[in-house]
């Protein structure tokens, strides 16, 4: 049996391919720019929230106190006159680019590790064919860099068009990841 310890430079291998990878796809193919709509009256909504120095973080509005306050008639009236909206709130000034992509390659880390975990508990043998690692570990990478996501447009009303363009990136992620799995399975 093969053990994920062996496969320590496919794991890497895979996660620093992801990593050019979804850095050529944000910032040379900017694909994903549409993902977000511009609020409409954006500089008045962002001079009518600046006074209360909202801490970043995720809110919802209306937010119920309590289950119950969800059937209260007052309540029921808030969310009727709206706006509903669940709203992301980051620190003021540019984003810091350097810890979230820290965070995302050892993410692609971990996403590495699971196929090595999958494909090994499956039974893989040191000999196994380049498209069995491929599909085995393609396969787990696909649902962790994808399927996860989709819940966002289940739930919190992501676009679908956004979820599937970051399906279709996972799908890359994964297929360089089973790639960088299936030449160095050893």
């Amino acid at each position: 049996m093969v053990s994920i310890v062996s496969l320590w430079l496919p794991i890497l291998l895979g996660a620093v391919l992801v990593f050019i990878v979804s850095s050529l796809i944000h910032v040379v193919l900017n694909w994903h720019h549409s993902d977000f709509a511009k609020l409409p009256g954006e500089d008045q909504v962002m001079a009518a929230l600046r006074p209360l120095n909202i801490p970043p973080g995720e809110y919802m509005m209306p937010k119920p106190d309590t289950p119950k306050q969800m059937r209260d008639p007052a309540f029921v009236e808030k969310q009727n006159q709206g706006p509903v909206a669940m709203v992301t709130v980051w620190p003021n000034g540019q984003p810091k680019m350097g810890a979230s992509l820290i965070q995302w390659f050892i993410y692609s880390i971990i996403v590495g590790v699971f196929a090595a975990y999958v494909a090994t508990r499956a039974g893989l043998a040191h000999d196994a064919e380049y498209l069995q690692v491929f599909r085995m570990t393609g396969t787990t990478a696909f649902c962790c860099y994808a399927v996860a996501l989709w819940q966002s447009s289940i739930w919190w009303k992501r676009s679908w068009m956004a979820t599937f363009k970051s399906t279709v990136d996972g799908l890359i992620y994964a297929l360089v990841t089973a790639g960088a799995f299936g030449w160095l399975w050893h």
